[in-house]
């Protein structure tokens, strides 16, 4: 009996499966497509200076603008309320595109509303995340998409992205399908969104990149999409062997490796934020600038609270390799790039050669699948230690855009290609 119960539940969700598919493929042209993340960004619990106040999120739309790496012929929103301790109701959802970057109107012809399980408002569990049902809805690759959605009262906590480089407009009121917004508030937050995927052909596949600040962006032009992971999209599509490969950022400003920062360190969201995004098949790490910085942030520290520093290191560096590997992953170690010179961090010189022995780690074949020298790319030849100037941002710690293009510009495409 247990065999052939077991053997009619396979054969349901087998059905079950196959059923939705085939209603996929009927609108979007009866070919076979897979799911894969276009865009994506980390969630966590924002500091207080980057929420929202309860009454600006009662009664309100929040209109949200993102920039996509590939594109399909169809698509789904994921909602977030990963940090929310009690569930969210959010009552509508809608997809437009928007007439500019940065600006709050839209274009109403394309302006469509999207169910969950068939319903036009969903309730998201406390720590859940809610994927949307698929639409027909053509996705241009490097294009920007509109995602306006209405709360009736605010999230218990918010769940969010400060770091999104991107405005996002809200007011009071039901306005999801409005073509403009009233006088709306704006910040340079993304919130409760944590993803977009698109339906493409058989053999698409997505990259992730899991980083801190500098994969997030910090001092990239704000609605201008000039992170290395935009490069790095843009370089993709200009490529025929590759145009089907869609980008992930998974950056959190300030993020650790080992502890918590500004959003959960690097293990804790390995599964929510390199596993779970639709279609991956490759993960770039770039992360430990901020755990080399941190130890020394107050005051120097003995010899020997460094070398078990970059021991400590060295083992989350292989866990992540290991967990990416058993699930079928291959994983890009980058190196770490100069600081010294920061005025956060103002690394001395146990601190950079910290930073010489984990780099040289992530260099030695046998660990990473690939390396992508990030190091060696944005740093000044006659002192190796900083930032080359034309590439710093000016805080001696962050690319400047053009430190980030050079950053795109020096991933290999051949790592992506079938």
């Amino acid at each position: 009996m247990k065999n052939t119960h077991a053997h009619r539940t396979f054969a349901m969700v087998v059905l079950t499966a196959c059923s939705m598919g085939s209603g996929l493929n009927a609108q979007t042209g009866a070919k076979p497509v897979v799911w894969v993340a276009t865009w994506g960004a980390s969630q966590q619990i924002p500091e207080a200076q980057n929420t929202l106040p309860p009454a600006d999120l009662t009664d309100a739309t929040v209109r949200e603008i993102v920039h996509v790496s590939a594109g399909g012929t169809a698509l789904r929103v994921h909602l977030s309320n990963a940090f929310g301790p009690e569930s969210l109701h959010i009552t509508s959802v809608h997809i437009a595109r928007p007439l500019a970057p940065d600006a709050a109107a839209i274009d109403p012809a394309s302006d469509r509303a999207l169910s969950f399980a068939g319903a036009s408002d969903v309730t998201i569990p406390a720590g859940a995340e809610f994927v949307s049902d698929p639409i027909a809805y053509p996705v241009g690759a490097l294009s920007d998409l509109a995602v306006s959605f209405h709360l009736d009262a605010p999230p218990a906590r918010e769940t969010s992205h400060p770091g999104s480089r991107s405005t996002t407009w809200y007011v009071h009121g039901d306005a999801v399908a409005a073509q403009n917004l009233s006088h709306p508030g704006k910040v340079d937050h993304w919130f409760q969104l944590s993803g977009i995927d698109v339906a493409s052909d058989a053999g698409a596949a997505s990259v992730v990149a899991l980083g801190d600040s500098i994969t997030d962006g910090h001092a990239a032009t704000t609605n201008g999409n000039d992170r290395w992971t935009d490069v790095l999209a843009a370089r993709l599509q200009r490529s025929r062997d590759t145009k089907d490969v869609g980008v992930s950022n998974q950056g959190i400003g300030g993020n650790h490796l080992l502890t918590d920062g500004l959003g959960p360190n690097a293990l804790a969201r390995f599964d929510r934020d390199v596993l779970a995004p639709a279609g991956v098949r490759w993960v770039i790490v770039l992360e430990g600038v901020n755990d080399l910085g941190g130890l020394t942030r107050d005051g120097e520290v003995s010899p020997e609270q460094h070398a078990a520093l970059v021991q400590r290191m060295l083992a989350a560096y292989q866990q992540i390799i290991e967990r990416a590997h058993a699930h079928g992953l291959r994983v890009f170690g980058a190196t770490i790039t100069p600081d010294a010179g920061s005025n956060y961090y103002h690394p001395g010189p146990l601190s950079e050669a910290d930073r010489a022995a984990v780099n040289a780690w992530i260099r030695t074949p046998g660990h990473y699948d690939a390396v992508i020298d990030f190091d060696q790319v944005v740093r000044d030849p006659a002192h190796p230690d900083r930032l080359l100037s034309a590439y710093d941002s000016g805080d001696h710690l962050h690319p400047s855009p053009a430190g980030y293009r050079a950053m795109g510009d020096a991933v290999p495409l051949g790592l992506f290609t079938r």
